[in-house]
């Protein structure tokens, strides 16, 4: 997702902000709560399928995120990584291979934060796992010491198991766009990556998740086989593939709620995204 406001080139908009992420404890309790009772009445649910987790920063100030549910913190992120190990190493699959077995898990990360590839791409090279960084453009140009600089993208790209794809070129609300906006911000970053990387990109994650049926229709002819967007939940087997759910990782997210994330138990909040 995106996370471009006026108080940041990376920050997120506040009415994007999943209100059960950096809550009192009241609403943080009643939040959980709620999962626990969509998992005992939907016990399998939407757990079914290609489940896509996203993730920002680890450790990095993010603009805009005023309730801190984007920035995990190392250590925190590492527990994940064990409770994904615990599961099966075999699980953890590459987001081509998840969706087109729709099975498994995925690990992406969105806008190209330089821990990245400081903090995530060295302890998932050791385990083993693959994963996506879905960059934007004008964040690399931007210089800002928090994104990725051209050559540790490159660096990044050339890991096992790391893909690239694309996150819009300015890093707006594609729905926003005109329509020529809209094609320039597909088509630009996806050459402009080709380009910097020399290898093909076919994937994409819509900035701020936002997308309608027009930005859909753009993003297939622009070139793209694969867009993730941020809406909570599995992949289904027959799910567009333009149109891919994710389960969104919060700062706060302790073993216990990351693993009924993983369980569908937090599927409900399709309905707020």
């Amino acid at each position: 997702m995106g996370r471009h406001t006026a108080a940041g080139a990376g920050g997120r908009d506040d009415d994007e902000i999943p209100r059960t992420g950096g809550m009192k404890a009241w609403k943080a309790i009643l939040a959980d709560g709620i999962s626990a009772a969509y998992g005992h009445l939907r016990p399998l649910g939407d757990a079914a399928g290609c489940r896509v987790l996203m993730y920002h920063a680890l450790g990095t100030k993010v603009d805009g995120d005023k309730l801190r549910v984007y920035s995990i913190e190392p250590a925190r992120f590492r527990q994940q990584m064990d409770c994904l190990t615990a599961l099966g190493r075999e699980r953890i699959v590459g987001l081509d291979a998840g969706i087109e077995a729709c099975a498994g898990l995925v690990i992406t990360f969105d806008d190209g934060y330089r821990d990245t590839l400081t903090v995530a791409a060295p302890l998932l090279v050791e385990l083993g796992f693959p994963f996506s960084v879905f960059v934007a453009p004008g964040l690399v140009r931007s210089r800002d010491q928090r994104y990725l600089s051209e050559n540790e993208l490159r660096e990044l790209s050339s890991l096992p198991g790391v893909n690239i794809g694309a996150h819009g070129d300015s890093h707006c609300r594609l729905t926003d766009c005109d329509d020529r906006k809209l094609s320039n911000e597909l088509s630009y970053s996806r050459a402009w990556l080709e380009d910097v990387l020399a290898r093909p990109v076919t994937t994409m994650s819509y900035p701020h998740g936002a997308v309608d049926g027009r930005v859909r229709s753009a993003a297939a002819a622009a070139g793209y086989s694969l867009a993730a967007c941020s809406r909570f939940g599995a992949h289904p087997s027959g799910g567009d593939p333009l149109l891919i759910a994710r389960t969104d990782i919060w700062a706060q997210d302790d073993v216990t709620r990351f693993n009924a994330k993983l369980a569908g138990r937090w599927d409900w909040m399709k309905w707020r995204t």
